[in-house]
């Protein structure tokens, strides 16, 4: 049994959520392993069904109602076009693996390559005043401009607003869903979910098809927004909102958060100051996000300011980092540089302006991208 079948039929049991995944891998150092011997300190703690599921499993493995519903479940996502990510997998989304317990499994429609842009989360309230809803567009529009995807969570407001800025300024954007990928929420933006997938974003969620959005998924969805993104710009929010949350997760995961701020007498603001009272980064424009990033956001890049000449070894490492975020541990494959070797090459280009550091990995910068893409010019 593979990981991602034996990570699915856990999470399809009653009570097994990431917390006691995460702490079922602790022990038994693969979610194979944690299946086939669930302990009983465990066990009875789940509910009656999800105990009879397991007994089943145990008796009859491969032909129980769990695995059943696994592959039926596997089966339905290759009809529709959904992949399915494991935790394990080198294409998950490197920044998310690093929070606390994450996702086990994401269900993902649309473009994969999407993930491994650098992101920025925007987020805010619903019920979002006029100049909210133009201060998430022109900031959407100017970072996804600027190489970053816009990552949000497809509600009504704000969020609907940044994903629409992030299209407008012809860039990507990736929408986060407290519902299955298969049942867009809200209905209204059902439309804007299409526009996302067919200019190259992605809709993500970690619940099974056919989840409804239920008021328990969103922290979850929530955790899943900042945990993807570099940071998270706070348009507009109440001081009781789930948006605030988002921004408090975001610095639980060691993730930069900025805030616009507001007149005094919008309660729409008050969240967005009571985040710059914490330490958030006050910002104006997009260029105030820039400098907290470490330069990964940089000013648009031409041919003469992209050129630089790079040996093989360089290159080779250059176009490692050309799919996306890789850890050192994935670059020493991909190279095969020694680990002395590869930090000294890691550092030149780092010093070159071409490559960022993230936590667990690299990725390459807007100068470093452009240079890739002018590469692939010069030789078509």
């Amino acid at each position: 049994m593979e990981a991602l079948t034996a990570s699915m039929a856990l999470l399809r049991l009653e009570g097994i959520g990431p917390a006691r995944y995460w702490q079922l891998l602790e022990n038994f150092g693969c979610p194979v392993q944690a299946l086939q011997q669930l302990p009983n300190t465990l066990l009875s703690k789940l509910p009656a069904r999800a105990q009879s599921q397991w007994y089943e499993f145990i008796r009859l493995q491969a032909q129980s109602t769990l695995v059943s519903w696994v592959e039926e479940e596997r089966a339905r996502c290759a009809e529709i076009g959904v992949r399915l990510l494991c935790c394990s997998d080198a294409d998950y989304p490197i920044l998310l693996a690093e929070i606390s317990r994450p996702p086990p499994v994401l269900y993902l429609r649309g473009c994969i390559e999407s993930l491994r842009l650098p992101q920025i989360a925007i987020v805010g309230a619903r019920r979002a005043t006029t100049a909210g809803l133009d201060n998430a567009r022109a900031f959407a529009a100017e970072l996804a401009g600027a190489g970053f995807a816009i990552t949000s969570g497809l509600a009504l407001g704000v969020d609907a607003a940044a994903h629409r800025g992030a299209l407008q300024g012809g860039g990507v954007t990736i929408a986060v869903l407290g519902s299955g990928v298969d049942l867009i929420y809200p209905m209204h933006n059902r439309d804007l979910a299409e526009e996302i997938l067919s200019s190259g974003g992605a809709i993500i969620s970690e619940l099974p098809l056919g989840s409804s959005a239920e008021a328990k998924n969103f922290p979850r969805r929530n955790r899943i927004i900042s945990g993807l993104s570099l940071g998270v710009l706070l348009v507009e929010a109440a001081l009781r909102s789930g948006s605030l949350i988002t921004a408090r997760l975001a610095l639980e995961q060691n993730r930069e958060v900025f805030a616009i701020p507001g007149s005094i007498h919008n309660p729409m603001a008050k969240g967005c100051h009571h985040l710059i009272r914490q330490g958030a980064t006050l910002v104006e424009t997009s260029n105030d996000i820039a400098p907290e990033l470490g330069g990964l956001l940089s000013e648009p890049v031409t041919r003469e300011t992209a050129q630089v000449v790079l040996d093989i070894r360089q290159q080779a490492l250059v176009d490692a980092l050309a799919g996306g975020p890789r850890s050192i541990e994935q670059l020493a494959r991909d190279t095969g540089e020694g680990s002395g070797e590869l930090m000294a090459l890691l550092l030149q280009l780092e010093l070159e302006g071409l490559l960022g550091q993230l936590p667990g990995g690299y990725q390459l910068t807007t100068r470093g991208a452009a240079c890739c893409r002018l590469a692939e010019k010069d030789q078509t």
